[in-house]
Order: C-alpha cells, then structure tokens, then sequence
C-alpha cells in the first residue's frame, strides 16, 4: 500500500499521457497523434535498446574495476588529474544523457567526490563526441570553440561550488 501512494502522481502522469493520447486518436488531433507516434515511441524505443546496454557496461564496470582505483585516479585526492579524467569520461560516452546517470551512481559509490561527479555530468552534457560533430556542422568551428572556452571554466566552477556545498550539507547520494 505505500508504494502505491509513493508513487501517485506519476500514475496520475501515466494515466493522464494514456487518456492524452487516446482522445488524440479518436478526435484526430494531429499534435497529440504526432507526440505519441514520433515522441513517445522514438524515446521509448531508445530507452529500450540503450538502457540495457548501460546498465550492463556499467555493472561490469562495478564488478571489474576496484573501488580504489577509482580513488586513486578521480578520487578526493586525484586533484586536477582527476578533473581531467571526468571530463575525458564525459567527451568519450556515447549516448543521451539520462544514460550517463548510472555511470555517475556508481563513480559515487566508489568513492568518486561530489565536485568530480558534478564536472562528469558537464561534461557528459556539452562534450560528446557526437554532440560536437553536430555543432560544428550546423553552427561552426568557431562556435565551437567560443563555446567550449566559456563552458569549460563555468561548470568547472560550478561542479567545484556544488561540490563543497553538498560537502558542508552532508548530502549524501541516493543509494539504489
């Protein structure tokens, strides 16, 4: 019974989007057709084939390399070397965003700190590889650059900021 009232509101969600949909269906109502078919179905269909794979590489992360590895080399300790490989981790995963989140959850787990956790997701968000292919063909190499040069040092800073804060607040991560 009270996982059923935990999780209320997103039922609520679940069923609203289905009675959404529905009705968009039976009135012909082209955005809310268009939502279900190209929106819904495309995410979905990329969830199901790229969240297994994720969770798998990062199972095998967590069972094949040693938690104090990864505190030698992006733990509190690892310095400006270990800024460099976070960022290096998020330049190099592919995927959409939501998959770098198990990646984050474990690099915690292991003893990764808050700040290095805060500069991967970051990174993950304006560093990819695919990302940059993209940029650079639409809006330009010098964009890019601009863009990168006043990215890097903000959430540079910011993971640092967010970092201590959590530090002095005691958070800790959600434990799954």
């Amino acid at each position: 019974m009270k996982k059923t009232k935990k999780y209320k509101f997103d039922y609520a969600v679940i069923i609203a989007f289905a009675v959404f949909v529905i009705c968009s269906y039976a009135t012909g109502y082209a955005p809310g057709i268009k939502i279900a078919k190209d929106n819904f179905w495309g995410f979905l269909k990329e969830m199901v084939f790229i969240l297994p794979v994720m969770f798998i590489l990062v199972g095998l992360f967590d069972v094949w390399v040693p938690k104090e590895k990864v505190q030698k080399y992006i733990g509190r300790a690892s310095g400006v070397k270990g800024v460099f490989l976070v960022m290096l981790l998020g330049f190099l995963q592919a995927g959409p965003l939501y998959a770098a989140y198990p990646v984050a959850y474990i690099l915690w787990k292991k003893g990764t700190p808050a700040t290095n956790i805060f500069i991967y997701l970051s990174s993950v968000t304006i560093l990819q590889v695919p990302v940059i292919a993209f940029e650079v063909g639409f809006l330009g190499f010098k964009f890019f650059i601009l863009r990168i040069l006043l990215s890097f040092p903000v959430f540079i800073i910011l993971g640092f900021i967010l970092g201590n804060f959590f530090d002095k607040k005691g958070y800790k991560f959600k434990k799954v």
